[in-house]
Protein backbone atom coordinates (compact mmCIF):
# COMPACT_ATOMS: atom_id res chain seq x y z
CA UNK A 1 0.00 0.00 0.00
CA UNK A 2 2.84 2.35 0.87
CA UNK A 3 4.65 3.63 -2.20
CA UNK A 4 8.16 3.65 -0.76
CA UNK A 5 9.92 0.86 1.08
CA UNK A 6 13.63 0.32 1.69
CA UNK A 7 13.62 -3.18 0.17
CA UNK A 8 12.27 -1.82 -3.12
CA UNK A 9 15.32 0.37 -3.65
CA UNK A 10 17.94 -2.35 -3.23
CA UNK A 11 19.69 -3.85 -6.22
CA UNK A 12 18.55 -7.37 -6.95
CA UNK A 13 15.26 -7.15 -5.05
CA UNK A 14 13.97 -10.21 -6.90
CA UNK A 15 17.01 -12.16 -5.72
CA UNK A 16 15.89 -11.58 -2.14
CA UNK A 17 12.77 -13.65 -2.69
CA UNK A 18 12.80 -16.96 -0.83
CA UNK A 19 11.33 -20.32 -1.81
CA UNK A 20 7.93 -19.50 -0.31
CA UNK A 21 7.78 -16.25 -2.29
CA UNK A 22 8.23 -18.11 -5.55
CA UNK A 23 5.83 -20.89 -4.56
CA UNK A 24 3.22 -18.23 -3.79
CA UNK A 25 3.82 -16.60 -7.18
CA UNK A 26 3.67 -19.96 -8.96
CA UNK A 27 0.39 -20.83 -7.24
CA UNK A 28 -1.18 -17.58 -8.46
CA UNK A 29 0.01 -18.14 -12.02
CA UNK A 30 -1.32 -21.72 -12.05
CA UNK A 31 -4.60 -20.58 -10.50
CA UNK A 32 -5.03 -17.91 -13.17
CA UNK A 33 -4.33 -20.41 -15.96
CA UNK A 34 -6.86 -22.88 -14.52
CA UNK A 35 -9.46 -20.10 -14.22
CA UNK A 36 -8.84 -18.99 -17.81
CA UNK A 37 -9.22 -22.55 -19.11
CA UNK A 38 -12.13 -23.63 -16.93
CA UNK A 39 -14.25 -20.47 -17.08
CA UNK A 40 -13.23 -19.13 -20.49
CA UNK A 41 -16.71 -19.56 -21.95
CA UNK A 42 -18.10 -17.14 -19.36
CA UNK A 43 -15.36 -14.53 -19.86
CA UNK A 44 -14.78 -11.96 -22.56
CA UNK A 45 -11.44 -10.47 -23.57
CA UNK A 46 -11.72 -7.77 -20.88
CA UNK A 47 -12.30 -10.36 -18.16
CA UNK A 48 -9.27 -12.28 -19.40
CA UNK A 49 -7.16 -9.13 -19.36
CA UNK A 50 -8.27 -8.13 -15.85
CA UNK A 51 -7.53 -11.63 -14.53
CA UNK A 52 -4.07 -11.65 -16.12
CA UNK A 53 -3.24 -8.17 -14.78
CA UNK A 54 -4.31 -9.18 -11.28
CA UNK A 55 -1.63 -11.88 -11.11
CA UNK A 56 1.42 -9.57 -10.86
CA UNK A 57 -0.52 -7.21 -8.58
CA UNK A 58 -1.40 -10.00 -6.14
CA UNK A 59 2.12 -11.40 -6.33
CA UNK A 60 3.57 -8.02 -5.40
CA UNK A 61 1.10 -7.53 -2.53
CA UNK A 62 1.88 -11.00 -1.16
CA UNK A 63 5.63 -10.43 -1.41
CA UNK A 64 5.41 -7.04 0.23
CA UNK A 65 2.72 -7.87 2.81
CA UNK A 66 3.21 -11.44 4.03
CA UNK A 67 -0.06 -11.82 6.01
CA UNK A 68 -1.94 -11.35 2.75
CA UNK A 69 -0.88 -14.82 1.61
CA UNK A 70 -2.76 -16.98 4.14
CA UNK A 71 -5.78 -14.72 3.70
CA UNK A 72 -5.74 -15.26 -0.07
CA UNK A 73 -5.20 -19.00 0.39
CA UNK A 74 -8.17 -19.18 2.78
CA UNK A 75 -10.39 -17.28 0.34
CA UNK A 76 -9.40 -19.64 -2.49
CA UNK A 77 -9.98 -22.74 -0.37
CA UNK A 78 -13.39 -21.59 0.89
CA UNK A 79 -14.54 -20.51 -2.57
CA UNK A 80 -13.43 -23.69 -4.33
CA UNK A 81 -14.93 -25.86 -1.61
CA UNK A 82 -18.27 -24.08 -1.97
CA UNK A 83 -18.20 -24.37 -5.77
CA UNK A 84 -17.43 -28.09 -5.48
CA UNK A 85 -20.27 -28.65 -3.02
CA UNK A 86 -22.78 -26.99 -5.33
CA UNK A 87 -22.03 -29.47 -8.14
CA UNK A 88 -23.82 -27.14 -10.56
CA UNK A 89 -27.12 -27.16 -8.63
CA UNK A 90 -28.16 -24.00 -6.78
CA UNK A 91 -30.81 -25.93 -4.83
CA UNK A 92 -28.04 -27.63 -2.86
CA UNK A 93 -27.61 -24.39 -0.92
CA UNK A 94 -30.50 -25.55 1.29
CA UNK A 95 -29.61 -29.24 1.24
CA UNK A 96 -25.89 -29.47 1.99
CA UNK A 97 -24.90 -28.72 5.60
CA UNK A 98 -21.75 -26.72 4.86
CA UNK A 99 -23.47 -24.65 2.20
CA UNK A 100 -26.51 -23.96 4.33
CA UNK A 101 -24.62 -22.99 7.47
CA UNK A 102 -21.15 -21.90 6.41
CA UNK A 103 -20.03 -21.23 2.84
CA UNK A 104 -22.89 -20.39 0.52
CA UNK A 105 -22.59 -16.72 -0.38
CA UNK A 106 -25.25 -15.49 2.01
CA UNK A 107 -24.14 -17.58 4.99
CA UNK A 108 -20.49 -16.61 4.45
CA UNK A 109 -21.45 -12.93 4.39
CA UNK A 110 -23.54 -13.37 7.54
CA UNK A 111 -20.51 -14.96 9.21
CA UNK A 112 -18.48 -11.96 8.09
CA UNK A 113 -21.03 -9.66 9.70
CA UNK A 114 -21.05 -11.55 13.01
CA UNK A 115 -17.26 -11.76 13.14
CA UNK A 116 -16.89 -8.03 12.46
CA UNK A 117 -19.28 -7.20 15.31
CA UNK A 118 -17.33 -9.50 17.63
CA UNK A 119 -14.04 -7.98 16.47
CA UNK A 120 -15.31 -4.49 17.28
CA UNK A 121 -16.14 -5.59 20.82
CA UNK A 122 -12.80 -7.34 21.24
CA UNK A 123 -10.86 -4.29 20.07
CA UNK A 124 -12.74 -2.04 22.49
CA UNK A 125 -12.08 -4.44 25.35
CA UNK A 126 -8.43 -4.45 24.37
CA UNK A 127 -8.34 -0.65 24.23
CA UNK A 128 -10.21 0.10 27.44
CA UNK A 129 -8.68 -2.70 29.50
CA UNK A 130 -5.23 -2.42 27.91
CA UNK A 131 -5.62 -6.10 27.08
CA UNK A 132 -3.25 -7.55 24.52
CA UNK A 133 -5.48 -10.62 24.36
CA UNK A 134 -8.44 -8.44 23.36
CA UNK A 135 -6.36 -6.74 20.66
CA UNK A 136 -5.08 -10.03 19.23
CA UNK A 137 -8.56 -11.55 19.33
CA UNK A 138 -10.00 -8.56 17.50
CA UNK A 139 -7.31 -8.78 14.82
CA UNK A 140 -7.84 -12.52 14.33
CA UNK A 141 -11.60 -12.05 14.04
CA UNK A 142 -11.17 -9.34 11.41
CA UNK A 143 -8.89 -11.57 9.36
CA UNK A 144 -11.33 -14.50 9.53
CA UNK A 145 -14.33 -12.27 8.84
CA UNK A 146 -12.60 -10.70 5.85
CA UNK A 147 -11.74 -14.10 4.41
CA UNK A 148 -15.35 -15.24 4.86
CA UNK A 149 -16.77 -12.08 3.27
CA UNK A 150 -14.40 -12.19 0.31
CA UNK A 151 -15.18 -15.85 -0.29
CA UNK A 152 -18.87 -14.97 0.00
CA UNK A 153 -18.57 -12.46 -2.84
CA UNK A 154 -16.72 -14.94 -5.06
CA UNK A 155 -19.30 -17.64 -4.38
CA UNK A 156 -22.10 -15.15 -5.06
CA UNK A 157 -20.47 -14.51 -8.46
CA UNK A 158 -20.57 -18.26 -9.15
CA UNK A 159 -24.16 -18.55 -7.90
CA UNK A 160 -25.29 -15.84 -10.31
CA UNK A 161 -24.14 -18.04 -13.20
CA UNK A 162 -25.96 -21.04 -11.74
CA UNK A 163 -29.14 -18.96 -12.08
CA UNK A 164 -28.37 -18.63 -15.79
CA UNK A 165 -25.47 -17.52 -18.00
CA UNK A 166 -27.45 -14.40 -18.95
CA UNK A 167 -27.86 -13.49 -15.27
CA UNK A 168 -24.27 -14.11 -14.17
CA UNK A 169 -22.27 -11.00 -13.27
CA UNK A 170 -19.61 -9.73 -10.90
CA UNK A 171 -21.26 -9.01 -7.51
CA UNK A 172 -20.73 -5.26 -7.29
CA UNK A 173 -23.96 -4.05 -8.87
CA UNK A 174 -26.24 -3.01 -5.99
CA UNK A 175 -26.13 -1.54 -2.49
CA UNK A 176 -26.04 -4.95 -0.81
CA UNK A 177 -23.00 -6.06 -2.76
CA UNK A 178 -21.08 -2.80 -2.57
CA UNK A 179 -21.61 -2.52 1.19
CA UNK A 180 -19.95 -5.92 1.50
CA UNK A 181 -17.18 -4.66 -0.78
CA UNK A 182 -16.79 -1.47 1.28
CA UNK A 183 -16.51 -3.46 4.52
CA UNK A 184 -13.87 -5.75 3.04
CA UNK A 185 -11.80 -2.94 1.49
CA UNK A 186 -11.81 -0.92 4.72
CA UNK A 187 -10.88 -3.98 6.78
CA UNK A 188 -7.99 -4.93 4.49
CA UNK A 189 -6.60 -1.41 4.48
CA UNK A 190 -6.80 -1.32 8.27
CA UNK A 191 -5.14 -4.74 8.66
CA UNK A 192 -2.27 -3.56 6.49
CA UNK A 193 -1.63 -0.50 8.66
CA UNK A 194 -2.10 -2.54 11.82
CA UNK A 195 0.75 -4.80 10.75
CA UNK A 196 2.84 -2.00 9.22
CA UNK A 197 2.82 0.08 12.42
CA UNK A 198 2.73 -2.89 14.80
CA UNK A 199 -0.22 -1.58 16.78
CA UNK A 200 -3.76 -2.89 17.17
CA UNK A 201 -5.04 0.06 19.19
CA UNK A 202 -6.54 1.80 16.14
CA UNK A 203 -8.87 -1.11 15.48
CA UNK A 204 -11.51 -0.07 18.00
CA UNK A 205 -12.23 3.09 16.01
CA UNK A 206 -11.88 1.73 12.48
CA UNK A 207 -14.15 -1.22 13.23
CA UNK A 208 -16.93 1.15 14.30
CA UNK A 209 -17.41 2.40 10.74
CA UNK A 210 -17.19 -1.15 9.39
CA UNK A 211 -19.78 -2.32 11.93
CA UNK A 212 -22.02 0.58 10.93
CA UNK A 213 -21.78 -0.57 7.30
CA UNK A 214 -22.56 -4.13 8.36
CA UNK A 215 -25.56 -2.94 10.41
CA UNK A 216 -26.91 -1.18 7.33
CA UNK A 217 -26.20 -4.30 5.29
CA UNK A 218 -28.22 -6.46 7.71
CA UNK A 219 -31.10 -3.99 7.79
CA UNK A 220 -31.09 -3.80 4.02
CA UNK A 221 -31.01 -7.59 3.77
CA UNK A 222 -33.85 -8.37 6.15
CA UNK A 223 -36.10 -5.42 5.33
CA UNK A 224 -35.72 -5.49 1.53
CA UNK A 225 -34.54 -9.01 0.73
CA UNK A 226 -31.55 -7.36 -0.91
CA UNK A 227 -29.44 -10.50 -0.80
CA UNK A 228 -31.42 -12.04 -3.66
CA UNK A 229 -29.38 -12.11 -6.87
CA UNK A 230 -31.01 -10.04 -9.60
CA UNK A 231 -30.14 -9.67 -13.30
CA UNK A 232 -28.08 -6.63 -14.18
CA UNK A 233 -30.05 -3.63 -15.33
CA UNK A 234 -29.04 -2.41 -18.82
CA UNK A 235 -27.14 0.62 -17.47
CA UNK A 236 -24.72 -1.68 -15.61
CA UNK A 237 -24.15 -4.21 -18.39
CA UNK A 238 -20.69 -2.90 -19.15
CA UNK A 239 -17.11 -4.05 -18.63
CA UNK A 240 -16.41 -0.58 -17.18
CA UNK A 241 -18.37 -1.50 -14.05
CA UNK A 242 -15.87 -4.26 -13.27
CA UNK A 243 -13.01 -1.77 -12.91
CA UNK A 244 -14.80 1.45 -11.93
CA UNK A 245 -16.66 0.16 -8.87
CA UNK A 246 -13.83 -1.72 -7.07
CA UNK A 247 -11.46 1.19 -7.64
CA UNK A 248 -14.03 3.57 -6.22
CA UNK A 249 -14.49 1.50 -3.10
CA UNK A 250 -10.80 1.32 -2.34
CA UNK A 251 -11.08 5.11 -2.17
CA UNK A 252 -14.20 5.00 0.01
CA UNK A 253 -12.61 2.48 2.37
CA UNK A 254 -9.46 4.57 2.72
CA UNK A 255 -11.48 7.74 3.41
CA UNK A 256 -13.53 5.91 6.05
CA UNK A 257 -10.38 4.61 7.76
CA UNK A 258 -8.89 8.11 7.80
CA UNK A 259 -12.07 9.61 9.27
CA UNK A 260 -12.16 7.16 12.17
CA UNK A 261 -8.50 7.86 12.91
CA UNK A 262 -9.44 11.52 12.82
CA UNK A 263 -11.94 10.81 15.62
CA UNK A 264 -9.19 9.02 17.58
CA UNK A 265 -6.81 11.95 17.09
CA UNK A 266 -9.42 14.42 18.33
CA UNK A 267 -10.04 12.35 21.46
CA UNK A 268 -6.34 11.86 22.13
CA UNK A 269 -5.63 15.58 21.81
CA UNK A 270 -8.28 16.22 24.48
CA UNK A 271 -6.69 13.70 26.80
CA UNK A 272 -9.43 11.10 26.28
CA UNK A 273 -7.96 7.60 25.94
CA UNK A 274 -4.62 9.26 25.22
CA UNK A 275 -2.65 6.74 27.22
CA UNK A 276 -4.32 3.85 25.47
CA UNK A 277 -4.06 4.98 21.85
CA UNK A 278 -0.96 5.05 19.62
CA UNK A 279 0.94 8.32 19.50
CA UNK A 280 -0.95 11.11 17.76
CA UNK A 281 1.87 11.43 15.20
CA UNK A 282 1.42 7.77 14.27
CA UNK A 283 -2.32 8.13 13.80
CA UNK A 284 -1.85 11.33 11.79
CA UNK A 285 0.66 9.55 9.58
CA UNK A 286 -1.75 6.66 8.91
CA UNK A 287 -4.58 9.15 8.31
CA UNK A 288 -2.45 11.00 5.74
CA UNK A 289 -1.37 7.82 3.95
CA UNK A 290 -4.94 6.50 3.87
CA UNK A 291 -6.23 9.73 2.33
CA UNK A 292 -3.36 9.76 -0.18
CA UNK A 293 -4.19 6.19 -1.26
CA UNK A 294 -7.91 6.92 -1.27
CA UNK A 295 -7.42 10.06 -3.34
CA UNK A 296 -5.28 8.21 -5.91
CA UNK A 297 -7.83 5.43 -6.35
CA UNK A 298 -10.79 7.81 -6.32
CA UNK A 299 -9.10 9.84 -9.06
CA UNK A 300 -8.60 6.72 -11.17
CA UNK A 301 -12.22 5.68 -10.51
CA UNK A 302 -13.49 9.10 -11.61
CA UNK A 303 -11.52 8.88 -14.85
CA UNK A 304 -12.85 5.37 -15.47
CA UNK A 305 -16.36 6.63 -14.74
CA UNK A 306 -15.93 9.39 -17.31
CA UNK A 307 -14.80 6.87 -19.92
CA UNK A 308 -17.81 4.71 -19.06
CA UNK A 309 -20.12 7.73 -19.41
CA UNK A 310 -18.62 8.58 -22.80
CA UNK A 311 -19.37 5.09 -24.04
CA UNK A 312 -22.86 4.90 -22.50
CA UNK A 313 -24.12 8.46 -23.02
CA UNK A 314 -21.76 9.97 -25.57
CA UNK A 315 -20.17 12.52 -23.23
CA UNK A 316 -17.57 12.38 -20.49
CA UNK A 317 -19.35 14.73 -18.08
CA UNK A 318 -22.95 15.93 -17.76
CA UNK A 319 -23.03 17.56 -14.31
CA UNK A 320 -25.36 14.82 -13.16
CA UNK A 321 -25.83 15.02 -9.33
CA UNK A 322 -23.64 11.95 -8.80
CA UNK A 323 -20.90 13.40 -10.99
CA UNK A 324 -21.13 16.78 -9.29
CA UNK A 325 -20.80 15.27 -5.82
CA UNK A 326 -17.94 13.06 -6.97
CA UNK A 327 -16.16 16.25 -8.01
CA UNK A 328 -16.90 17.79 -4.58
CA UNK A 329 -15.39 14.73 -2.88
CA UNK A 330 -12.32 14.92 -5.12
CA UNK A 331 -11.81 18.64 -4.48
CA UNK A 332 -12.27 18.13 -0.73
CA UNK A 333 -9.47 15.58 -0.45
CA UNK A 334 -7.28 17.41 -2.96
CA UNK A 335 -7.49 20.46 -0.70
CA UNK A 336 -6.80 18.29 2.40
CA UNK A 337 -3.63 16.90 0.86
CA UNK A 338 -2.58 20.33 -0.41
CA UNK A 339 -2.89 21.88 3.05
CA UNK A 340 -0.91 19.10 4.65
CA UNK A 341 1.84 18.82 2.08
CA UNK A 342 2.43 22.46 1.15
CA UNK A 343 1.20 24.36 4.21
CA UNK A 344 2.31 21.88 6.88
CA UNK A 345 -1.13 21.81 8.48
CA UNK A 346 -1.51 19.24 11.26
CA UNK A 347 -3.62 18.48 14.31
CA UNK A 348 -7.30 18.98 15.02
CA UNK A 349 -8.09 20.92 11.84
CA UNK A 350 -7.06 18.06 9.55
CA UNK A 351 -8.69 15.51 11.86
CA UNK A 352 -12.02 17.37 11.76
CA UNK A 353 -11.61 17.79 8.02
CA UNK A 354 -11.17 14.02 7.57
CA UNK A 355 -14.30 13.35 9.64
CA UNK A 356 -16.38 15.88 7.70
CA UNK A 357 -14.91 14.52 4.48
CA UNK A 358 -16.42 11.13 5.25
CA UNK A 359 -19.84 12.75 5.71
CA UNK A 360 -19.47 14.42 2.31
CA UNK A 361 -18.37 11.11 0.77
CA UNK A 362 -21.29 9.26 2.37
CA UNK A 363 -23.74 11.74 0.89
CA UNK A 364 -22.09 11.36 -2.52
CA UNK A 365 -22.37 7.58 -2.20
CA UNK A 366 -25.85 7.14 -0.67
CA UNK A 367 -27.48 10.53 -0.20
CA UNK A 368 -27.47 11.42 -3.88
CA UNK A 369 -29.33 8.19 -4.65
CA UNK A 370 -31.86 8.85 -1.87
CA UNK A 371 -32.59 12.54 -2.32
CA UNK A 372 -31.56 13.52 -5.85
CA UNK A 373 -32.53 12.14 -9.23
CA UNK A 374 -30.30 11.73 -12.23
CA UNK A 375 -28.59 9.30 -14.55
CA UNK A 376 -27.12 7.38 -11.61
CA UNK A 377 -30.42 6.84 -9.77
CA UNK A 378 -30.46 3.08 -10.29
CA UNK A 379 -29.02 2.32 -6.82
CA UNK A 380 -31.69 3.91 -4.64
CA UNK A 381 -33.02 2.54 -1.40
Amino acid sequence: MELAHPSLTRTGWLRQRDTFDWLYAAALVVGAIVALVHYHEFMDVYDDLVLILHVPVLIFIGWYWKPFRPYLAAVAALSLCSIWLYQGDLQRAEQVFFLKYLISSQTAIMWMSALYFMATGAYWIGLLARSEFGDKTGSALVWIGTAMGTAGLFVRWFESYLLGPEIGHIPISNLYEVFVLFSLMTALLYLYYEQRYDTRRMGAFVMVVISAAVAFLLWYTFSRGAHEIQPLIPALQSYWMKVHVPTNFIGYGAFALAAMLGVAVLLAERGILAGRLPAVKVMEDVMYKAIAIGFAFFTIATILGALWAAEAWGTYWQWDPKETWALIVWLNYAAWLHMRLTKGLRGAVLAWWAVIGLLVTTFAFIGVNMFLSGLHSYGSL
